[in-house]
C-alpha cells in the first residue's frame, strides 16, 4: 500500500512536471510567434540573395543556435522550475540548469544573438534601426535590474544571492557553475 501511495504521488508529480513544460513551451512559442510574425514585418525586413548578399545567410547559423538556446531556456522554465517566461505564471524554484548554469539570462543572450544573425540576413544596419536596437537593450537590462533580479532575490533569497556570486548577468563562463 505505501508502495503504491509513492508510486502515485511520483506519477503526480511527473504528470504536472509535464504540464508546466507544455503550458512554459506554449507561452514560449506564443512569444517567438509574436516576435517573428509581428517585429520583421514592422522593421521592413526583406530578403535579398543577390550578389554579396547570399554570402548573409551565413548568419542564419549563430540565428538559429541563439533562438534554440532561448526555446531550451523556455523548456528549464517548464520543466524545472514549474513555471513560465511571462511574470504572471513565474517559475516555482530556481532554474539553475542547462544554460542558466552559464549565464544568469540566457534567454535574453539568445534571443539576442539570434535577432543579430537575422538582422545581418536581412541586411538592416541603418542608424534609426541601431538606435532602436540600443535602446531595447537598454530597456531589457534595466527591466532585469529594476524588476527581475529583486524579484529572484526577494522570492529564492540565499539561494539566488549564492547563484548571482557565481554566474554573470551577461557574459557566458566557459564552464558550468555547478551548486555545492
Amino acid at each position: 500500500m505505501m508502495q503504491t501511495t509513492l508510486h502515485d504521488g511520483s506519477s503526480r508529480q511527473r504528470l504536472q512536471q509535464w504540464i508546466h513544460a507544455l503550458a512554459a513551451m506554449l507561452v514560449g512559442s506564443a512569444f517567438f510567434a509574436l516576435w517573428f510574425w509581428l517585429l520583421p514585418g514592422w522593421l521592413g525586413f526583406q530578403v535579398d540573395t543577390a550578389g554579396e548578399a547570399r554570402w548573409r545567410w551565413l548568419a542564419a547559423i549563430p540565428s538559429i543556435l541563439g533562438f534554440a538556446v532561448a526555446l531550451r531556456c523556455v523548456w528549464d522554465f517548464g520543466w524545472t522550475g514549474r513555471g513560465t517566461p511571462a511574470p504572471m505564471i513565474p517559475p516555482q524554484s530556481l532554474v539553475v540548469v542547462g544554460f542558466y548554469r552559464y549565464v544568469r539570462n540566457p534567454m535574453y543572450v539568445g534571443f539576442a544573438i539570434g535577432w543579430i544573425g537575422l538582422w545581418i540576413v536581412f541586411g538592416h544596419a541603418n542608424p534609426r534601426l541601431i538606435a532602436a536596437v540600443a535602446a531595447a537593450a537598454l530597456a531589457v537590462h534595466l527591466f532585469v535590474l529594476c524588476y527581475e533580479e529583486p524579484t529572484l532575490h526577494k522570492k529564492f533569497g540565499a539561494d539566488y544571492e549564492q547563484y548571482c556570486h557565481n554566474v554573470r548577468r551577461w557574459w557566458p563562463h566557459l564552464k558550468p557553475w555547478s551548486q555545492p
